[in-house]
């Protein structure tokens, strides 16, 4: 390979690697991609960059810089591309380009609006990195998370909406009469007849001792991402009883010997369907009342083992080589630096047309509390809204 060619190591199941792969290609810029499962060889070039550390995707630059996991914000940024919107003014930005904000988008712009989504990362969301997705309607033999995605932003373009990722909303500025000016982390100032907040959640972490210094090594939040690193292990954990959690710890248990489901809680919250699945997998068990306080690593700096502490409050030290963490969701709010009203976990507030605290400002999606955190109800969250904007801008425009 020429020296002056970037490299991706990555693997045909990991979405990040994916999308990393698809941003390089559509950017049209060279580069070798060595996947991982054709060539294992190349696993000790990413230990070895990565101090030890197993991740993907891991992208090496001709002038000796790497970025790991990535965003499409960071590998822009690195590269020098352009991430400048083509107008100033338009009738709808959607800050966030998940299943929510692409939904409004193609209603926004099938009635005329000059709509544009500014998404910090990759269109499609949490959706776009999940395997499977088998309780979407319409899809009786499910489909995969980015092929959904990419079927969202396709249908988005062929409306005429303009698509700006890798470029996060910095600010938002009310103007007065529903008005608003939006900064992007290029600098670039828009103005907004009206904007959608629907940036979405993220996994929390446990903030327990040794987990920021595993992570990647051992401790993970992708079952999918991730997952497959652990083939042929003998214990893996999952933390967290809820729908992802056991859905993950079922997906995990394809790789490993055994899986232990960890819940703090006297039962589970899953759907009873998942209960009933992992209860009758052979490999797979459920601690009730039972939290992490700790992880501790090996000699190599890798996971060995998770600290859990049971009913009795007895602490035990459980051998593991992975742990994935699945306890709940943070919402992506904390940028808006109190302009809306937030409830006391960070979920925006809204009346029950969608409407924040501040005129023009609308919300919706798994940020909005309240939200379902599914994907129909993201999606159905997403056309409500759409119809709202819609009346917000035709009674300004008629001086109402």
């Amino acid at each position: 390979m020429a020296d002056d060619m970037i490299v991706l190591y990555g693997a045909s199941w990991c979405p990040d690697c994916k999308r990393s792969k698809a941003f390089l290609s559509e950017q049209r810029i060279a580069f070798h991609y060595v996947d991982l499962e054709e060539h294992p060889e190349a696993i000790a070039i990413v230990n070895e960059v990565n101090d030890g550390k197993q991740i993907i995707p891991t992208i090496v630059f001709p002038d000796g810089d790497i970025l790991v996991e990535p965003s499409n914000e960071e590998l822009a940024e690195k590269l020098g591309l352009s991430r400048e919107a083509m107008d100033s003014m338009y009738d709808v930005v959607i800050v966030g380009g998940g299943p929510t904000g692409l939904t409004t988008a193609i209603y926004a712009a099938r009635e005329n609006l000059r709509t544009l989504i500014v998404e910090r990362s990759a269109l499609g969301g949490q959706a776009g990195v999940t395997e499977r997705l088998d309780n979407y309607p319409g899809f009786p033999d499910g489909i995969g998370g980015a092929d959904l995605a990419d079927r969202f932003a396709q249908q988005a373009s062929r409306y005429g909406v303009e698509m700006l990722p890798a470029v996060s909303v910095t600010s938002l500025e009310p103007q007065g009469g529903g008005v608003t000016v939006v900064t992007t982390s290029t600098g670039q100032r828009l103005t907004a007849r009206a904007v959608l907040l629907a940036t979405g959640s993220t996994y929390r972490r446990t903030g327990v001792a040794g987990e920021a210094d595993l992570i990647g090594a051992g401790i993970h939040f992708c079952a999918t991402c991730d997952g497959p690193f652990y083939k042929g292990a003998d214990e893996l954990v999952v933390l967290g009883g809820g729908n992802s959690g056991f859905e993950e710890g079922l997906f995990l248990a394809q790789f490993a010997d055994h899986v232990t489901i960890v819940e703090r809680s006297a039962k589970p919250v899953a759907s009873a369907l998942l209960q009933e699945k992992v209860a009758q997998h052979p490999r797979m068990s459920v601690l009730t009342e039972t939290s992490v306080s700790g992880f501790t690593a090996n000699e190599a700096g890798k996971l060995a083992s998770v600290t859990l502490v049971g009913p009795d409050d007895v602490s035990t030290e459980h051998a593991a080589e992975g742990a994935f963490v699945f306890i709940g969701l943070d919402p992506n709010s904390a940028w808006l630096d109190g302009l809306v009203d937030l409830d006391r976990s960070g979920f925006i507030t809204t009346n029950r047309m969608l409407e924040t605290s501040v005129e023009g400002i609308f919300a919706a999606g798994d940020v909005r509390e309240g939200s379902t955190k599914q994907l129909a109800s993201a999606v159905g969250e997403g056309a409500a809204v759409a119809l709202q904007i819609r009346h917000h801008l035709d009674a300004h425009e008629n001086g109402a």
